[in-house]
């Protein structure tokens, strides 16, 4: 037969490339498996931080003195300004 005109190493390449085959498609499956199954990651951006934590740190910072900041509070405690 013609196997056995080139020495015997057709079966052994056959043999290796059917192994790396079934690899090949096993780690294809295991990769879209991993895709499909991982969790929707949504993109949100990060809340604010509240106007009063703000005021806070630049009191903190020295940005502002207490009076300053006693008197933002206040405003921002107040509520909206109406407008006219």
């Amino acid at each position: 037969m013609f196997w056995y005109d080139h020495g015997g190493w057709g079966w052994f390449a056959m043999s290796v490339g059917m192994v790396l085959f079934w690899a090949l498609i096993i780690a294809v499956a295991v990769l879209l498996f991993r895709a499909l199954d991982r969790p929707r990651e949504h993109t949100r951006t990060p809340a604010a931080p509240p106007a009063e934590d703000i005021l806070r740190e630049r009191l903190a910072r020295g940005e502002i003195d207490e009076d300053e900041y006693r008197r933002r509070l206040s405003a921002l405690r107040a509520g909206p300004l109406a407008k006219p």
